[in-house]
């Protein structure tokens, strides 16, 4: 009876397993629709091809060149985790916002680097066991638990570290995620390596915001400011006008990013912000391309329809980031129709 339990207990886990990888494949399906068929740097680079042959190449070699980069950061992750399960990890990696800690409340934070070098000390202990019983073939389940229990514990404190510092009020940013990886180039990696890695981060992030501020400010001096203001402007006024329109992007994204500081890792604050507006974009694209008959300001409606739902629906939490995608695209679409039968505007004798 109890066998019998337990392998209905272990089909349903890999039921749950297939489901929510399918949620999650069907949500990012939907994220990667969105970015690759409506984004301004990807349609950039296809208007900016000599023809239609090369753009859609330079479509797809990014396509494909995106699944090893995504793969790269995230396998970074995994090796980060495995190096500090073997090597000692700090208390807490943003190393300004402890020291603040230790300054304020010296008391408590004896008390938090005594249970961490214990707990340091047990999972380095166990995980070397670990590898050692994995060299020479031999299951050690008592070893595997007791490790798993240090890593909770170590996760806990952790967690009562990150409280106390976040009661301090001294940092907005609420999690150390974004400092591990930095933690380690600048504790671990020789000093000509660290300037050279530093070098490419900063040149390849002059390259991305370059090309998103000058997409930007290029959208909305042509379908904003040139289409309110009617009359005719020169070629120099023009200019003037984009670099300030450039010149309020670069602030609006500064005001974004100190925002996006709050939201924890910085790959899932991109995805979650750009999961807040893809939707309704790629809900339009659809609409143009299925439903002819709907216009312009039907759409247009529907739009900040679907976008206040997705806002509404990503405040309550009510489904994982990745199907806001889904919810913009769909509520557009819907919005849209709903709209055609609501209102239909009287059409002009010619």
């Amino acid at each position: 009876m109890s066998e019998c339990y337990g392998h209905k207990r272990e089909l349903l886990y890999w039921w749950l397993l297939l489901l929510i990888i399918l949620y999650n494949i069907f949500g990012g399906f939907f994220l990667a629709l969105s970015y690759f068929g409506t984004d301004q740097s990807q349609v950039g680079r296809y208007i900016s091809a000599k023809d239609t042959s090369t753009g859609r190449m330079g479509l797809l070699l990014n396509g494909l060149v995106k699944i090893p980069m995504q793969f790269s950061i995230l396998l970074i992750g995994a090796l980060l985790f495995t190096f500090f399960s073997l090597k000692p990890a700090p208390i807490y990696f943003n190393e300004r916002s402890y020291q603040y800690l230790k300054e304020t409340q010296p008391a408590q934070a004896q008390v938090f680097e005594a249970e961490h070098k214990l707990l340091q000390q047990d999972l380095s202990r166990q995980s070397t066991a670990l590898l050692a019983k994995k060299e020479q073939g031999v299951v050690a389940p008592a070893v595997l638990s007791a490790y798993k229990e240090t890593q909770q514990k170590v996760k806990a404190l952790h967690g009562k570290v990150e409280g106390a510092i976040n009661s301090t009020g001294y940092n907005a940013e609420r999690t150390d995620t974004n400092y591990i990886f930095l933690y380690f180039v600048k504790n671990t990696l020789p000093v000509g390596m660290v300037g050279l890695l530093f070098a490419v981060i900063f040149l390849a992030s002059w390259g991305s915001i370059s090309a998103a501020l000058n997409s930007l400010a290029a959208s909305s001096v042509k379908d904003i400011h040139l289409l309110i203001k009617t009359a005719a402007i020169t070629d120099k006024k023009e200019l003037a006008l984009s670099r300030l329109h450039t010149l309020l992007w670069g602030l609006f994204s500064i005001a974004v990013a100190m925002f996006a500081t709050q939201m924890g890792s910085l790959i899932e604050a991109v995805n979650v912000l750009g999961s807040l507006f893809y939707g309704p974009i790629l809900g339009t694209f659809l609409v143009a391309f299925y439903f002819k008959n709907i216009k312009g300001p039907h759409v247009f409606v529907a739009a900040i329809l679907a976008e206040a739902l997705v806002i509404l629906i990503y405040n309550m939490d009510i489904v994982s980031f990745l199907w806001l995608n889904i919810v913009g695209a769909a509520g557009v679409i819907l919005f849209s129709l709903l709209s055609v039968l609501i209102y239909r505007p009287k059409e002009l004798n010619s």
